[in-house]
């Protein structure tokens, strides 16, 4: 059961960091649309709150993954 959660935290991690650096890079080469939502289909959520959630979530999976690795090396 570690493994797996330390599988799916890693890939949250890489996926929500991904998707933080793509808001970020956004931010830099097209800032007005940081208020737009980030897909037509819904009102929410908006590019910057994109951004933030993902980057919280890597950070989180990010913990949940090096805890529990290094629990696994005691």
């Amino acid at each position: 059961m570690k493994r797996l959660l330390r599988a799916l935290s890693f890939t949250i991690f890489v996926f929500g960091f991904a998707g933080w650096i793509y808001i970020a890079n956004n931010a830099v080469h097209h800032p007005q649309t940081l208020t737009l939502p980030l897909t037509h289909l819904l009102p929410f959520p908006r590019e910057d709150t994109f951004g933030i959630i993902c980057f919280g979530l890597s950070f989180i999976a990010l913990f949940i993954y090096m805890y529990l690795r290094d629990e696994g090396r005691k």
